[in-house]
């Protein structure tokens, strides 16, 4: 098991949450996404480490941005 925690920007409300959850949860290997908002952050449990840019895409794709 690897997990991860990455920054993200931009997330307001629970739709945020959600979005990003959810394509972040698409990533093949991953078993768990927790997204908190208050902290902005997202923390991804998967099988093996996730590469980064696949994380930064999916949170592009939700709307929202991965700090670097």
């Amino acid at each position: 098991m690897a997990t991860q925690t990455y920054i993200v920007t931009g997330m307001t409300c629970s739709h945020c949450v959600n979005s990003v959850g959810a394509e972040v949860g698409a990533i093949p290997g991953v078993t768990d996404v927790q997204v908190d908002l208050a902290s902005g952050t997202v923390t991804v449990t998967s099988d093996q480490p996730v590469d980064e840019t696949a994380v930064a895409a999916a949170v592009d794709e939700a709307g929202y941005e991965l700090a670097r």
